[in-house]
């Protein structure tokens, strides 16, 4: 059946909420609003307030609530309007979500899911329009999601409330419009392993979340031009899965990491590390980067776009490095 990203989701919330009564849902606006950007739309009357609950405006707070209710037993999925947000609860997600089980000596587990949405793209200015999941992916004791097809925003849900330890699903704000093909009968998918969107080799396009379609984009018309690219979605970035990455490596022996965040610091220069660490000597070229300018996402149309990864950006790397090979 066709389906969006955005209605995808909200089957895979409804369906948990029908299949397990410790599952409640908990956020800004998430209640008779149907969330910021409709994803729990209807929820509120299907199930009440005591399943779909309104918060104040305080992350700190709610994060900190659906942490307690962890672990106390129930399986609390806590929405954040924005990934800026979070920094708002980062105490309560870094120095408790994330330590709770390692300080009290593997005595209590918190197995809470926080979603939110990442990602510029849509004219929201800067403080609602950056792509932190990188530093989340930073943190020991955090699983970080980042699914990217219907696919996976429809099964990635029921995977993270049954991990006994935090979830994050950073879902970009570009993708809730993204149209797919979804299997009637579709469940819940791995978080545990990335995949191989395009098949290719002589090129190793590795990218994640919400610039999976541009990447996708470039590798067509790199084919248009005689070049085959391998598109590697990550799908999640702690654990990252390194087999995978060393896998599509060894196959093209060049690699460009497309990713939103910031260059300096970022998920793509630890990728970039472990792949020189691991198949420097299957590389015949170095490594390439495709990320965001580094200044904070500008409002302007124009300016927005030139700051951004684009599949012209991916494209000229992915020549470059095929051009420059040996």
């Amino acid at each position: 059946m066709e389906t969006t990203y955005r209605e995808a989701m909200r089957t895979a919330i409804r369906e948990a909420l029908l299949q397990d009564d410790r599952v409640f849902l908990m956020g800004e606006d998430v209640g008779a609003y149907g969330g910021c950007f409709a994803v729990s739309l209807g929820l509120f009357e299907e199930f009440g307030p005591e399943r779909v609950r309104d918060t104040p405006l305080s992350e700190s707070a709610f994060v900190g609530a659906g942490i307690g209710a962890a672990l106390n037993g129930m399986r609390p999925i806590v929405e954040i309007m924005t990934v800026n947000f979070s920094l708002l609860a980062l105490d309560q997600i870094v120095n408790n979500a994330a330590t709770l089980l390692h300080m009290s000596g593997g005595q209590f587990n918190v197995p809470l899911v926080i979603r939110m949405t990442t990602g510029a793209g849509r004219q929201l200015g800067a403080q609602h329009s950056h792509s932190l999941e990188g530093w989340f992916a930073h943190v020991p004791g955090l699983r970080i999601l980042t699914p990217a097809t219907v696919e996976d925003a429809r099964g990635m849900l029921w995977t993270a409330l049954e991990d006994p330890d935090p979830v994050l699903i950073f879902e970009h704000g570009s993708l809730y419009n993204l149209s797919g093909e979804l299997a009637e009968d579709a469940g819940p998918v791995d978080i545990h392993a990335a995949a191989v969107r395009r098949e290719g080799g002589d090129v190793s396009l590795i990218t994640y979340g919400g610039t999976l379609p541009l990447t996708l984009e470039a590798a067509d018309r790199l084919a248009a031009e005689g070049i085959e690219a391998e598109v590697l979605d990550l799908r999640t970035l702690r654990p990252l899965d390194d087999a995978a990455i060393l896998a599509t490596v060894v196959k093209t022996h060049r690699a460009v990491v497309v990713d939103e965040g910031w260059r300096s610091g970022s998920l793509s220069a630890e990728i970039s590390a472990r792949i020189t660490e691991s198949a420097f000597y299957e590389l015949d070229a170095p490594v390439a980067r495709v990320c965001s300018a580094e200044v904070p996402i500008p409002y302007a149309r124009d300016l927005e776009l030139a700051a951004l990864p684009s599949a012209e950006r991916v494209v000229a790397a992915a020549r470059e490095a095929v051009g420059g090979g040996g």
